[in-house]
């Protein structure tokens, strides 16, 4: 990473902005040192308390759940978990910087490094629940992400994610939603607006969904 600190405006433009693979690595790998005191600190980010509560709240407080949170980064969303007393916590995200970070804080078991644009390297129903936050948004993951969680997450478990402001609509998270409602494969259990981010003034769609038990 460069000595020099990098600005709010150079990273956010070459993280939403990455056009492929190595574009997008060398943004994470250049950011993740700077990454929690600059969400934290700089941009005022609260989506991970708001995500971890929320899927606290879809699981009932049952703490033995086996997790897996999806596009981890350093491991913020895990390490409010952790406060809320969960332990069975897995670690997936594209980035191999991010992933270091999220080691060091010793909340994970396993770590995964792979793309959700593809078929994750997960056994069907092999989680009680996933959490995914801060990575539908721009030029991330597009909402067919969404079938592979629902193939990991057994019958009757839960899955919790947020989508940034403006790319609800418009990268085809909704459309994609609706479709796996109609189509049987999850059930909505709660859906509302959050602060994501408190010095931008923005906000982020809470999305929570349970997979239904097979007939």
């Amino acid at each position: 990473m460069s000595e020099r600190k990098i600005t709010e405006t150079e990273i956010l433009n070459r993280v939403y902005n990455a056009t492929d693979h190595e574009a997008l690595m060398s943004a994470y790998r250049d950011w993740a040192d700077q990454y929690d005191s600059d969400l934290l600190d700089r941009f005022g980010y609260v989506a991970h308390v708001a995500t971890a509560k929320a899927l606290h709240e879809a699981l009932g407080g049952s703490t033995d759940a086996r997790i897996l949170d999806a596009g981890c980064g350093t491991g913020l969303v895990g390490e409010e978990l952790v406060k809320l007393g969960y332990r069975h916590i897995d670690a997936l995200d594209y980035s191999a910087d991010m992933l270091a970070q999220a080691a060091r804080k010793g909340i994970y078991g396993e770590r995964m490094q792979a793309d959700m644009k593809h078929r994750l390297p997960v056994d069907d129903d092999a989680y009680d629940a996933v959490v995914c936050t801060g990575t539908f948004t721009y030029g991330h993951v597009t909402g067919d992400a969404f079938d592979e969680l629902v193939r990991i997450v057994r019958p009757g478990g839960v899955i919790v994610f947020t989508i940034r402001e403006g790319a609800y609509e418009e990268y085809g998270y909704r459309r994609r939603m609706l479709d796996l409602e109609t189509a049987g494969a999850w059930e909505l259990v709660s859906f509302y607006d959050t602060p994501y981010q408190l010095e931008e003034g923005n906000t982020c769609k809470m999305c929570s969904y349970r997979v239904p038990y097979r007939a």
